[in-house]
């Protein structure tokens, strides 16, 4: 993401230009803008003109609007992202107040202006405009049979290819069959790899399996590799990093960048900063329940209490439709920042952001015991029941 320009007053009104440069730049862009905002951005729109002799057609003419946001759609797979609103400024081709589709597209910029930014909000822009944040890690997932293909980038998991094949199983004196398919699959995988994985951007590519699955796999890949003189698999040998996973799901990612190997090859990387974060979470649930909380109200109460080393908070918890709700998140997150504590926003397009999703979307580790909260919860669980 390129910032071309950024003006915000002394009241945080203001608005910022920006140029989405890649696919992941409009998932940062969905974060950012929400409905209320004004959004000035480049689009088409079919116009009706009528002839000197009455005659009427339509044609497709390119124009800038500015609408008032009422409505977000994100194409999570295509990265597409579409913005529905009315019109609020004069235009040749569009009456005030008509609706229009806007489909942002990369490398033309856009201008968004809210009555608020709040400090949330800024860091990403910050964040999506620091090139050190972009993808870094690929991932295979794979079981006999089945491979996902997958690119891991600070605020999400994408599943690039999936890769199936139906192995025979090993028959007793004959097991001809059963190889002849996993080699089938393991072609597939190696293509599949070399078609959406850029080698010149990623640091590391983790092959995931239970078993021996990816021993055979990697042992494979690279036996063909010599054979064909494939120089791109050979000179990034040394990137591809074999882990344990229970299965060929996509769920097991988080397994595989949990492994300590793992986690000190990618210790600079946003992803392994929150399964790790998340991973801590768990442990400390599991040994000291007093330092663990999650759900709104007692996170809030620990940061009364000052007690929150590290919270653990999901990013679509900031774009919920209530400007009041919305606003309570952020004042959560900036009061945590300044009594000193560690805020981890969790991508929830990342396997790690689905689980805390699941805890509510807001969790804290705190930096010590708080008994009272914990004894408050068991009272209203008792009273539920």
């Amino acid at each position: 993401m390129k910032l071309v320009r950024k003006d915000i007053e002394k009241d945080n009104a203001g608005q910022v230009t920006l140029v989405p440069e890649e696919p992941e730049d409009m998932w940062h862009t969905y974060n950012l803008v929400q409905v209320g905002d004004s959004l000035r951005a480049s689009t088409i729109r079919k116009v009706q003109t009528e002839s000197s002799t009455g005659s009427v057609g339509s044609n497709r003419v390119r124009t800038t609007l500015t609408l008032c946001v009422e409505a977000i759609d994100f194409d999570s797979q295509a990265c597409q992202l579409r913005v529905k609103g009315t019109n609020i400024q004069e235009n040749e081709y569009v009456k005030m107040g008509a609706y229009h589709t806007i489909e942002l597209e990369p490398n033309r910029q856009f201008t968004l202006a809210k009555k608020q930014w709040d400090s949330v909000v800024l860091e990403r822009i910050e964040q999506a405009c620091d090139p050190a944040w972009s993808a870094d890690v690929a991932a295979v997932v794979m079981q006999e049979g089945l491979a996902h293909i997958c690119l891991v980038t600070p605020s999400m998991t994408l599943t690039r290819a999936k890769v199936e094949v139906n192995i025979p199983r090993k028959r007793k004196g004959n097991c001809s069959q059963h190889d002849r398919a996993l080699e089938r699959f393991y072609e597939q995988v190696v293509q599949a790899i070399q078609r959406h994985i850029h080698f010149d951007v990623v640091k590391c590519i983790l092959v995931a399996s239970p078993g021996f699955v990816r021993e055979q796999f990697c042992d494979y890949m690279f036996q063909q590799a010599v054979k064909t003189d494939n120089k791109l698999l050979l000179e990034n040998r040394s990137k591809f990093l074999q882990v344990h996973a229970s299965s060929g799901h996509k769920y097991s990612l988080k397994e595989a960048l949990c492994d300590p190997t793992v986690a000190s090859r990618l210790s600079d990387t946003k992803a392994a900063a929150e399964v790790k974060a998340l991973d801590d979470f768990y442990k400390m649930l599991q040994h000291e329940p007093d330092r663990a909380f999650y759900g709104l109200k007692q996170v809030e109460k620990a940061n009364e209490a000052m007690a929150i080393d590290t919270l653990l908070i999901s990013d679509e918890l900031f774009r919920h439709q209530d400007v009041a709700t919305r606003s309570r998140y952020v004042r959560l997150v900036d009061s945590v920042k300044e009594n000193a504590g560690t805020v981890r926003i969790f991508s929830s397009l990342h396997v790690s952001g689905e689980q805390l999703s699941q805890l509510t979307g807001v969790a804290a580790i705190l930096r010590f015991p708080v008994p009272e909260l914990s004894d408050q919860e068991d009272d209203s669980s008792s009273e539920e029941d």
